[in-house]
Order: structure tokens, then C-alpha cells, then sequence
């Protein structure tokens, strides 16, 4: 509707004012912004539509249309329900707009997620869908989780799937919520929050400390059957200093040089015998007539 007054902003108050809405839910466009003349002047004149006001679901769909232009797909989002959740099919050329595993198909129903649940107190569920892959995924999710809680109660173990976004988690969860030999958790920090799957005859293992623990009670069993308490130590013989006057070549690793004989240096590293030569002995005599293969006999002076 046309509507006039001295200003535009007389004009416009008018328009609202017979409208009954307020600046907000409408659509206006200035045809004339008027003048003043010598004689008279020509009045502004403007024209005010009610602003049409969009669902949630609209408003997701209309900010859709411009983004996949943006995206270089030629994408059409149709809103086909909008009751408990809001559901959006893509039709036309969707090459591509699936994405591995589904991750920009995924990352476009996040954003209309969004857009559709701006200014609500109650979050509502926006689904993204293109030829029924939803379904199909779902349905594949189902029989991984099913396979894999087959497989954690085979094993006895905990079984990790791969990072999920929380659609596809609920599923898992979902799947396996009435099995009774499993249970599943979320672990992890977005956006590599991941199921895991958890036996309900889990064994113990390495892993999360059940293996220290079965080593510890086995040492401690052992321990027992040699008459130690569990954690004490085995005790070995406590090997006797050499007397007084021990010969430097003796061959012990007593070093105290308080020692009588001792020579510092004289160790070879070696327990035993040392069969050292008469002449590399400074203090040791010359002994021609002891042989060899009976190195007791000889004594220091």
C-alpha cells in the first residue's frame, strides 16, 4: 500500500499506524523522499507491505537456497514436515553435497539446525536428508553396533568405535540400549567424541591396570610358597670381607686399604686367581722353582 506525508518518516508513522504492525514486521520501499518548493511542496511517498513472517522450518530452507550457490551445488531444499522435527529433502544435482561418511551433509544440517532454532527457548530437532541417506546410514550404524557387541563379548574386551557426531551416537547407544551382555558409554571431547562398547564379562588385561594387579597376586602366591610374605624380598648370603692379610693377588673386590698386602691397582676386575708374571711385581722375589699350576704356594714378603 502507497502511503504519504511531509517526510518519509511522516509517511512511514502513517503507514504503520492504519497497518496496525509494528516497523519490524514490515516491508518497506521509498518512491519518493519529496521536496520543498518556492510554492508548495511534493509530499514523500512510500510503500509498506506486511513482512511476510516464515516458520522455523521456512526460514531454514530459505537460508539454504542461498547457501548452496555458495557451495557450488545446484542443490533444491524442500521442507516436507514440520511437527516434532523439521525435516529437509535435497533434490536436484546433489553430487557431492554427501560428503565422506556424510560430513557435509552433516555439517549443512548443523547450520540449518541453526538458522531454524534462532530466538526459540526449545530446541528443535532439523533434519537434513538426501535420497534417504539418513535411512540407509542408520540402518548401517545399527548392524555395526550389533556386529561389534557381538564381537567385545567374544573377546572380553572393550571395543572403540570411530568418532561419531551426537546423531549418529544416539543411534549406537539406541541399538544396543536393550542388549544385555553389553553396555555403551561416550568418551572423548568434541568433535572426536566417540561409543565405546563395554562386555559385561570383561577380562582383566594389561590395560587399565588388571594385569599389575593379577602380577601382583601371582608374585604374591609366589612369595608364599617360598615362605616370604607378599613383596618381600628374596635374601641372598651376605658375602664375608676378606681377612687380614690377604694377598694382593687374591683377586678379591675388597679395596679397603687398611688392608695389610693390598696393593691399590692390583685388581684385575676379575674373581679368582691372578697368575700374574714374577716380574710385573715390584715387591715379589724371584720364584723359578714354583710352578704355575700350583699359584698358592706363592706369598708376598
Amino acid at each position: 500500500m502507497m502511503f504519504t506525508g511531509k517526510t518519509v518518516a511522516e509517511a512511514i508513522e502513517a503507514g504503520l499506524k492504519e497497518l496496525g504492525i509494528a516497523e519490524a514486521d514490515a516491508e518497506i520501499t521509498v518512491i519518493d523522499e519529496g521536496k520543498k518548493k518556492l510554492f508548495g511542496s511534493i509530499p514523500a511517498r512510500v510503500e509498506i507491505a506486511v513482512k511476510e513472517k516464515l516458520t522455523d522450518g521456512q526460514r531454514a530452507v530459505k537460508f539454504l537456497e542461498g547457501l548452496f550457490p555458495l557451495l557450488g551445488s545446484e542443490a533444491i531444499p524442500t521442507l516436507s514436515d514440520e511437527g516434532e522435527k523439521i525435516v529437509i529433502n535435497l533434490a536436484g544435482e546433489t553430487k557431492g553435497i554427501i560428503g565422506r561418511h556424510g560430513e557435509i551433509i552433516d555439517a549443512v544440517q548443523a547450520l540449518a539446525g541453526a538458522v531454524a532454532n534462532t530466538g526459540r527457548k526449545e530446541y528443535k530437532r532439523v533434519v537434513v536428508d538426501c535420497g534417504n541417506y539418513r535411512e540407509e546410514r542408520e540402518e548401517t550404524l545399527r548392524r555395526l553396533a550389533e556386529k561389534l557387541a557381538a564381537k567385545a563379548v567374544r573377546l572380553g574386551k572393550r571395543v572403540r568405535l570411530e568418532p561419531m557426531n551426537p546423531y549418529e551416537r544416539r543411534i549406537i547407544h539406541s541399538a544396543l540400549v536393550d542388549n544385555e551382555e553389553v553396555t555403551t558409554k561416550s568418551e572423548g571431547k568434541e568433535p572426536a567424541r566417540y561409543v565405546v562398547i563395554t562386555p559385561k564379562n570383561l577380562k582383566n588385561d594389561k590395560r587399565g591396570g588388571y594385569g599389575r594387579d593379577r602380577d601382583r597376586d601371582r608374585r604374591g602366591r609366589r612369595d608364599n610358597r617360598n615362605g616370604r610374605k607378599p613383596g618381600e624380598r628374596k635374601p641372598y648370603p651376605k658375602r664375608e670381607l676378606p681377612s687380614e692379610a690377604t694377598p694382593e693377588t687374591s683377586g678379591t673386590s675388597f679395596r679397603g686399604n687398611s688392608t695389610p698386602g693390598y696393593k691399590k691397582g692390583g685388581f684385575s676386575g676379575f674373581f679368582g686367581t691372578y697368575l700374574g708374571k714374577a716380574e710385573e711385581t715390584e715387591s715379589a722375589p724371584e720364584t723359578p722353582d714354583v710352578p704355575l699350576s700350583d699359584p698358592d704356594e706363592t706369598t708376598d714378603e
